[in-house]
């Protein structure tokens, strides 16, 4: 993000997340890509510690009270350190975002406080065996026993599921967070955990649905603007043909077009932030959330296959990471809902905006020499 378009505490704000993603060990990245490492707890806890977690949520339970203008600017620099960290760094904004808006105080106090100090790994467990993008065709029950509810079912693919789990994947990228399947044969959850109104889950959902979205949207754009740089430093440096390959146009039009598409996602991620802090309707914030989620991953994946494209050879080794960041960066088009659902989401919401509004500012149709000839407008 360009200095300019950044207030002081958003540089300021910057700054401290940079000296968290310096602090960071390379091989604990090269751990968790090796699968030695199964959940890097000691991340969150220094990320708590430095009171860069949640950002967004009150300073009463730990939060800065800040907005999404400024959570989506710290996730860029977290998603420089790739995908599988950026997700458990986000973790904190998706799950509090359910505790903030419909947990109780003693809830908050309870889940959301410890959280934010990085003492509580938390995960989010939606997608099912048969339920991934068809979320509300989920089966796992819950069924009230005596101050209690009974838990029966299944759930994968659940981020930070290590600690208490039946199955660890072994995934293509954005390893090490501990990503497996849990397993609940009427697990005995109380009956003061249930969040919200009872039977009202989906209003969760949908709320959550904005940080998942935005957390990959902003996360991506810091992946992908580490790889260009990677690149465009050694199409400096390389030279072929007794030239730098940077003075080619094969190389510096990747350059060139990488760098438009990422300042483009950029300003979607940044606008959408916007549009959420202002409280738009509900669909408009629905439309540019998936619109950010889908072209901010699809702009990451294609940035990171030019820079692979422009190292050649060496760029498919792992004497670069740009091999490990192509592998992240290709779940992100599939997690959170994937960029075929958010297409859906996007043209639902805008064909309810056209038609439920009239034409703005001026009947574009009429501006045609025949546009008289009624004859010829046949729709069916």
């Amino acid at each position: 993000m360009l200095d300019i378009l950044l207030t002081e505490s958003q540089v300021a704000l910057r700054e401290e997340v940079w000296g968290l993603v310096r602090s960071v060990p390379r091989s604990l990245l090269l751990d968790m890509d090796a699968d030695r490492v199964r959940y890097p707890k000691g991340f969150l806890n220094e990320a708590g510690e430095r009171h860069l977690l949640g950002l967004r949520f009150p300073a009463e339970y730990g939060g800065r009270g800040l907005k999404w203008v400024d959570e989506v600017v710290a996730l860029e620099e977290v998603g420089v350190l790739g995908a599988s960290l950026a997700c458990l760094y986000s973790l904190v904004s998706i799950v509090g975002e359910a505790l903030a808006v419909f947990g109780t105080a003693e809830q908050k106090e309870r889940f959301l406080r410890p959280m934010l100090a990085g003492k509580l790994a938390p995960a989010e467990a939606l997608t099912e065996p048969r339920g991934g993008s068809d979320f509300f065709g989920t089966t796992t029950t819950a069924v009230r026993e005596d101050g209690t509810y009974l838990l029966t079912g299944q759930k994968r693919f659940i981020v930070g599921a290590e600690v208490d789990v039946e199955h660890v994947y072994g995934l293509m990228g954005t390893r090490g967070g501990g990503t497996g399947r849990l397993h609940f044969r009427q697990a005995r959850v109380p009956e003061a955990n249930l969040l919200g109104r009872l039977n009202a889950g989906s209003d969760i959902f949908h709320q959550m649905m904005i940080p998942e979205r935005m957390t990959t949207a902003a996360g991506a754009l810091g992946l992908a603007r580490a790889a260009l740089e990677i690149a465009a430093g050694y199409s400096e440096r390389r030279k072929a043909f007794g030239q730098r390959i940077r003075e080619f146009e094969g190389v510096s039009f990747k350059v060139a077009e990488s760098v438009t598409r990422l300042d483009a996602a950029r300003a979607l991620v940044t606008a959408t932030a916007r549009v959420i802090d202002a409280g738009d309707e509900p669909g408009r914030v629905r439309r540019m959330v998936s619109e950010s989620k889908k072209f901010s991953t699809e702009t990451a994946w294609e940035v990171i296959n030019h820079a692979m494209q422009i190292m050649g050879g060496i760029g498919y080794t792992n004497v670069y990471p740009i091999e490990r960041m192509l592998r992240d960066s290709r779940l992100m088009m599939i997690w959170t809902g994937t960029n075929e659902i958010m297409s859906l989401v996007i043209q639902h919401e805008y064909f309810k905006d056209l038609l439920g509004r009239g034409p703005r500012g001026r009947e574009v149709e009429a501006d045609a020499a025949e546009a008289g000839q009624a004859d010829e407008k046949v729709y069916s």
